[in-house]
């Protein structure tokens, strides 16, 4: 087919390439305008865009897709069908309804459960057992189209929010391609979305990961996998941000005590408010939550750079009594 292929992070990289290493011809990328960033405000192109300059397509970037200059622009290049994949704008009925196949998205959950931004990380955060991606034909709406196909995909239980899109970036670009596939045959049977099992999601802000003692250690070690590696789950120690990266959870200090072998070092204190090192040693340190403790495993210290919690005690000494 004939594709016109909308998308801008990576993780829509892996769908358009899937498409091309299927034979499809990807007649042009719209992608969003390039951005500042970095110190130095320099210009950087979204991933989707170098991909298109890496394989010599056409690359469009309007600022709103919805202005008529726009949708005469799509019309020169009679594509079969548009994918969108992660692209960061809503497209207007009369895109939608351009190509003779429609236009079809690539999202990163089994709706109709999280529609909307960020379905991959609140996935991980709400502890879900398992996640996957659905392919469907676009409405006016924001998600609400018809479901053409899904494939689900089991959480691990150390999964964090990027090992989750890193897998699902392959599996939306594989069932992409057997999506298009069976369209073209005829042979797939769009089915309506059940409004009762609507759920919604929003962004990510980086004040998410503001981590709240308070919370049971098994909510926290999930917020820390799942902001993991973005915006990471963070907190403060001696007026520093901490980052942390990789946590554990033990419903007690004798649970912890179970475990370990070498306890050089320790300190310890009988009662610790949320936010308060229980327990620390040579090679952990355990912080009291609002339920249950928390290990700190992986961490970076504001200056320092991402080590496990062994190194960065080898430099720093954390003891009992502290707080976190």
């Amino acid at each position: 087919m004939k594709i016109i292929f909308m998308g801008t992070p990576d993780f829509a990289v892996s769908t358009v390439d899937a498409l091309k290493k299927a034979g499809h011809e990807i007649v042009l990328v719209v992608t969003q305008p390039d951005k500042p960033k970095g110190r130095g405000n320099k210009m950087q192109f979204s991933d989707v865009k170098v991909w298109a300059l890496e394989n010599d397509i056409p690359v469009y970037q309007p600022k709103r897709i919805r202005k008529e200059e726009c949708i005469e622009e799509l019309k020169k290049y009679d594509a079969d069908i548009a994918v969108v994949a992660a692209f960061g704008q809503i497209l207007p009925e009369e895109i939608l309804n351009m190509p003779k196949y429609g236009c079809i998205n690539v999202h990163a959950s089994l709706l109709p459960k999280y529609r909307g931004a960020a379905p991959i990380q609140w996935a991980v955060l709400n502890g879900d057992k398992k996640s996957g991606i659905t392919i469907m034909q676009m409405g006016v709406g924001l998600d609400d189209g018809d479901i053409l196909t899904q494939r689900e995909v089991e959480l691990a239980a150390d999964e964090t929010g990027g090992s989750l899109f890193d897998r699902l970036a392959v599996v939306g670009g594989e069932l992409c391609v057997e999506t298009i596939d069976l369209i073209e045959k005829g042979t797939v049977t769009p089915v309506p979305q059940n409004e009762d099992e609507v759920s919604h999601v929003g962004m990510i802000k980086k004040d998410l990961g503001d981590i709240d003692f308070t919370e049971s250690a098994e909510k926290i070690e999930r917020f820390v996998r799942g902001l993991n590696p973005w915006p990471s789950a963070f907190t403060k120690y001696m007026d520093k941000n901490l980052k942390i990266y990789k946590a554990s959870v033990y419903d007690s200090l004798d649970e912890f005590l179970s475990e370990v072998t070498s306890r050089k070092g320790e300190t310890r204190i009988q009662k610790a408010e949320p936010g308060q090192v229980l327990y620390a040693d040579n090679k952990h340190v355990l912080v009291q939550t609002g339920e249950g403790l928390l290990g700190l495993d992986e961490i970076q210290l504001e200056g320092k750079k991402r080590m496990n919690m062994e190194d960065f005690l080898r430099g720093h000494k954390i003891e009992a009594g502290e707080m976190i």
